[in-house]
């Protein structure tokens, strides 16, 4: 296998799940489950194709379960098998990150100070070279998956920062930061920025930013230097932009789809999509379709 030209992925994981309360008020948002796999399993598996040797997770005190799960588990993996639940076990021990093969670090990040900042926490622990960023509140479901698609096309690019890109409504293009492009080349827009929430009226296209990013190492010196933006926040939306003259930037247009899990619609649409692939679920959404139909009684 030739090895990966982006060997570290950051995943920004202290939020605070505000939208799922009160069911993140013990589970963090990143261990709710699709069906039974957590959506940071996803984010993991997808960096794990995408040859990626460095996994950093930047957490918050409060979330100490995302580091149990992380890890391998060796006394409950044992306890599965000693009661004959082998099959469950090896699957137990396959999501969990092999520190032979992967290695694992975890860093705080003790106040919530924007995107940019949680990027930033990472700084001292990647590896040479551009870094991923994968949110996993954007479930993307794909063969190969996102990550492992940007890393073939980023090696080919020549921009120094490359975003996931898709299209999206006039409508809902006020709730992404939006690439302002100047050029198309297949799957890349060349962008000479971004506009981060712009009114449809105000936006440069409809070409969303979503949550996979390759970055030049260069963001670290960028973000560093950077004061607040919205919210008060350090924004790696405005990092980039301000990279993207000495560097450039080019937009993804990944084959898949994309689901927004930091919405409770958006995660019930990735739970009934992953059901709709399983044939196990068939008679239960079959069922669930046939009384959807029917006329709601009088009371």
């Amino acid at each position: 296998m030739i090895p990966s030209p982006v060997r570290t992925a950051i995943f920004p994981v202290a939020g605070l799940g505000t939208r799922f309360l009160p069911a993140t008020k013990a589970t963090p948002k990143e261990l709710l489950p699709v069906i039974d796999t957590p959506l940071i399993q996803f984010a993991i598996d997808e960096a794990r194709e995408a040859g990626v040797e460095r996994m950093v997770f930047v957490s918050h005190p409060s979330k100490t379960a995302i580091e149990r799960h992380v890890r391998a588990d060796a006394d409950l993996i044992e306890t599965l098998r000693a009661r004959g639940k082998a099959r469950i076990a090896e699957a137990l021990e396959a999501a969990a990150l092999d520190e032979d093969e992967h290695e694992v670090e975890f860093t705080m990040q003790h106040e919530q100070r924007g995107l940019g900042h949680a990027v930033l926490c990472a700084r001292d622990l990647v590896l040479p070279g551009p870094v991923a960023v994968l949110l996993p509140d954007d479930l993307i479901l794909s063969r190969p998956g996102c990550l492992a698609q940007m890393v073939e096309a980023y090696a080919r690019c020549g921009a120094g920062h490359m975003v996931a890109a898709m299209d999206v409504t006039p409508e809902a293009v006020s709730r992404y930061g939006v690439l302002d492009p100047v050029g198309l080349e297949g799957a890349i827009t060349r962008a000479r920025g971004m506009v981060e929430k712009p009114a449809a009226e105000e936006a440069p296209s409809l070409k969303a930013v979503v949550g996979r990013y390759i970055l030049h190492p260069a963001i670290f010196e960028t973000l560093a230097s950077q004061g607040p933006g919205a919210h008060d926040e350090i924004q790696l939306t405005d990092a980039i932009a301000r990279d993207t003259e000495r560097l450039g930037l080019a937009g993804f247009a990944f084959s898949g789809r994309r689901y927004d899990c930091g919405s409770k619609a958006g995660m019930l649409e990735a739970t009934l999509a992953v059901a709709s692939r399983d044939p196990d679920y068939a008679d239960v959404l079959a069922e669930w379709r046939a009384e959807a139909t029917l006329p709601i009684a009088a009371e």
